[in-house]
């Protein structure tokens, strides 16, 4: 199993339907083992993953969702 990361996107999210589409991806990546806990938050724009997914491919995963990616940070 690859190493954990820790990224924290800030993604323009004006409703909760669009809080949800990204619920959505990251619950499927979950139950795919690459993503290993989230957290979104609506009020502040922000999305916190955990996992061994690679920041490409989540920022790819949250893009499918029409949503503007603003930042993402990587931390440790």
């Amino acid at each position: 199993m690859g190493s954990e990361h820790k990224y924290q996107l800030n993604v323009k999210m004006t409703c909760g339907g669009c809080s949800g589409a990204v619920t959505r991806v990251l619950n499927k990546a979950q139950q795919e083992g690459s993503v290993s806990s989230f957290g979104v938050s609506l009020e502040k724009q922000l999305v916190d993953v955990r996992g061994s997914i690679e920041q490409e491919e989540l920022v790819a995963k949250i893009k499918k969702t029409g949503k503007e990616i603003i930042s993402v940070t990587a931390l440790e």
